[in-house]
């Protein structure tokens, strides 16, 4: 579905073109197409304007996260239940690289700076070791750069970018999100630690603000965290949602506005 969430608040269009959930859609670069994935194995990216599917493509697993390339407008990676995260290029319609990983799932995926790396957070934990948690890869090698980042024995169902500081954000099923640096060897800095929120299983989206100095998360009783980037602390709460609040993402243009949503699909726009 696409929304007119500024005026109206009404649906404007919807699109029918999967047959099971959609776990991940994305905007173009450009802003005039769509592209989405499902637990229906299929890749559509769908035009805006007429809704018809430019792109289709079905996987090997159902998909539960897709990334554009942030310079390679035509270029990106899905991941899902499956060991392999995958690079697709739209104007072949065909698959670029395959990056391996001893895994079952992929959680989210984070390019680093300028394409030429990026992260993938996993299922991987177990009782006595916690390597694989999150991944480094060499996009234009394939290469598995570091599976040595996140020691703590807690899977991290989404990173986050800083949009200005060469550092990301792991949120932890620890119920706290950890601060890395974004080079290598992408260390975890120890000072920093945002706690105060629930996720408890849940995959608890967060975010930066435009200018980087708030971190934004949900939280699994439904409230909505504003943490100060600098001091990791708690500026603000918001009672958002009855069921787990799942994503609180800024306006990109406007960054006086919030958008979250709840696991029962409900939808609110903040000032």
């Amino acid at each position: 579905k696409v929304w007119d969430a500024v005026d109206t608040g009404c649906c404007l269009k919807t699109y029918s073109c999967h047959s099971c959930a959609v776990r991940a859609a994305r905007w173009s670069s450009c802003g005039r197409r769509i592209l989405s994935g499902g637990f229906d194995s299929m890749l559509h990216l769908t035009d805006v304007e007429t809704g018809k599917q430019i792109f289709s493509s079905k996987t090997e697993f159902r998909i539960s996260a897709l990334k554009f390339h942030p310079t390679e407008s035509n270029v990106f990676i899905c991941g899902g239940f499956s060991p392999e995260v995958k690079a697709w290029d739209l104007r072949t319609s065909k698959v670029l690289r395959v990056y391996k990983a001893a895994v079952q799932q992929t959680l989210d995926i984070l390019f680093l700076p300028e394409g030429r790396e990026f992260l993938t957070s996993t299922d991987a934990v177990s009782r006595d070791s916690a390597d694989r948690t999150i991944v480094a890869w060499d996009f234009g090698s394939a290469a598995k750069i570091s599976n040595q980042i996140f020691h703590e024995r807690y899977t991290c169902p989404s990173l986050t970018l800083h949009p200005k500081e060469s550092v990301f954000v792991a949120q932890t099923n620890g119920n706290y999100m950890a601060l890395f640096s974004a080079q290598r060897p992408y260390r975890i800095n120890k000072k920093k630690r945002y706690e105060g929120h629930k996720v408890e299983g849940f995959a608890v989206g967060c975010e930066f603000s435009p200018d980087g100095t708030l971190l934004v998360t949900g939280s699994s009783d439904g409230k909505v965290f504003f943490y100060n980037y600098h001091t990791s602390r708690i500026i603000r709460t918001l009672s958002a949602h009855k069921e787990a609040c799942v994503s609180a993402i800024f306006h990109p243009v406007l960054p006086s506005l919030l958008a979250t949503c709840d696991w029962a699909g409900e939808i609110k726009v903040w000032q």
